[in-house]
């Protein structure tokens, strides 16, 4: 009886005896192909380690400073771009490691006799540790843009810094793969990975003037955006430099390697001319939004536009109280730079993680409470802080913006020695006497206060 044809098996007419190409037995079959080694190296191995260490510590960083960053666009791009003190010498100390695989498996020797060249060994080795610490930085980065998104109120994300952060990321580690190679120890890491840190440090923050410009991980502040170019120039500053080593150490023809150089050095001489020139203040952060429809009016910065609903809230106890008072600024401002001579300074928003924490006031009584202390004004000199003056001030500031901690510093007072006690009975005595009056002689009261206080004189405040 004649067996049946496989359903892949290949029938040649003149041969009724079929073919399996697939089957290993077969000696008509054709060869299996080999697995590209690229690949091999990219889903087995070191290689994926090291991007997951990359990305949990970048994501550890990062959770452990949510409050700090989490509900601000530019704080999430400070904060991610920041991380480059610690990823980037992970990187490299993950390229170190890998470059010396070989030494301490003592497969040197055997390495040589392949029929490959140096350079395919070593990018076989040290692309898919470079691929996978630049993926772990991007896809961190990524997910701390996701996690900003659903606090954020106002602005926009600001991922120009990532090119150029990844592209150094991958660079670290191809130039720490060529140090790990060339590096008889096991400790080549760990040290590469301290002295990448240490280095960073002194570059970015203590360095030369010059230094700055050239770093990866240059320190910003918060709504400070480089130029269009910046971050591509950094990227073929870092990725040339690193580009050069790896040519220098396993190209045939070790003249390749000026090409990157030269490329590298160009970037890095124009980083370095354009020096302070690199980096700008984000145009939004000098707009205000602003509700008139109170007095004083309530204006915050542009870049955080969705708080204004719930700042005019945390105030509404205060404007309600100012109706119809006269010699007010007009309006608590949000802007950076000097106050006009009608603004009184808003209290601090930011930094992000104190006033302020995934978009919501951490404390609306104590912002209150800072508002109307700005409503009193700031420059005045201490010499015109009499004991009158300020117990007006406190007379003004229960009345306006009570809060908990004032109650609590006042029992402290009622707890204490004969001398805090009488002075309690007389801040609760200029306070009772304020909210005792009629609120046409108190409206009046506040008005010839607030021009006494703008004036800073002190004798033109009126007594309680």
């Amino acid at each position: 009886m004649t067996r049946a044809a496989h359903p892949t098996d290949t029938v040649d007419p003149a041969d009724p005896k079929p073919t399996n190409p697939t089957d290993p037995t077969d000696p008509t079959a054709a060869p299996a192909r080999a697995p590209h080694p690229l690949r091999a190296e990219a889903l087995r191995g070191f290689a994926p380690w090291a991007g997951a260490a990359v990305l949990l510590s970048f994501g550890a960083m990062l959770a452990g400073t949510a409050d700090r960053w989490q509900g601000g666009w530019a704080e999430t791009a400070t904060e991610t771009h920041t991380a480059m003190l610690i990823t980037l010498p992970l990187a490299a100390a993950a390229g170190c490691w890998q470059g010396g695989r070989e030494r301490r498996r003592r497969t040197e020797e055997l390495w040589r006799t392949t029929v490959r060249p140096p350079l395919a060994r070593l990018l076989a080795a040290a692309l898919p540790v470079a691929l996978w610490v630049a993926a772990g930085y991007l896809v961190t980065a990524a997910l701390a843009l996701l996690a900003t998104w659903p606090y954020a109120q106002g602005d926009h994300p600001h991922p120009a810094l990532l090119p150029g952060d990844t592209v150094a990321m991958a660079a670290g580690a191809l130039a720490g793969h060529v140090l790990g190679r060339t590096v008889p120890t096991r400790l080549a890491a760990p040290l590469l990975a301290m002295a990448g840190y240490v280095g960073l440090g002194v570059l970015s923050a203590d360095g030369p003037d010059v230094g700055r410009p050239l770093s990866p991980a240059t320190s910003l502040a918060v709504g400070e955006l480089p130029v269009w170019w910046q971050p591509w120039a950094m990227a073929v500053w870092t990725g040339g430099l690193a580009c050069a080593a790896v040519l220098a150490y396993a190209a045939r023809s070790r003249v390749t390697a000026l090409l990157p150089l030269a490329a590298a050095l160009a970037a890095g001489a124009l980083l370095v001319q354009a020096g302070d020139g690199l980096w700008h203040t984000d145009p939004l952060a000098r707009r205000q939004v602003c509700d008139t429809s109170t007095t004083p009016a309530v204006c915050v910065n542009a870049r955080y536009a969705g708080m204004l609903p719930q700042v005019g809230d945390a105030l509404s106890g205060v404007t309600g109280k100012l109706a119809g008072v006269r010699n007010l600024p007009a309006r608590w401002a949000d802007h950076d730079g000097a106050l006009r001579a009608d603004e009184a300074r808003l209290p601090a928003v930011t930094p992000l993680g104190w006033s302020a924490v995934r978009g919501r006031l951490t404390d609306p009584e104590q912002f209150a409470w800072e508002a109307v202390a700005a409503l009193e004004g700031d420059d005045c000199p201490e010499r015109t802080l009499t004991a009158r003056v300020l117990g007006a001030d406190d007379a003004v500031e229960h009345y306006l913006a009570p809060t908990r901690v004032r109650k609590a510093l006042d029992e402290d007072d009622a707890r204490g020695d004969r001398t805090r006690r009488a002075e309690l009975r007389e801040r609760r005595a200029l306070r009772a006497r304020l909210a005792g009056m009629a609120e046409d002689e108190r409206r009046d009261w506040l008005s010839a206060y607030f021009a006494a206080r703008t004036a800073c004189d002190p004798k033109g405040v009126p007594a309680l």
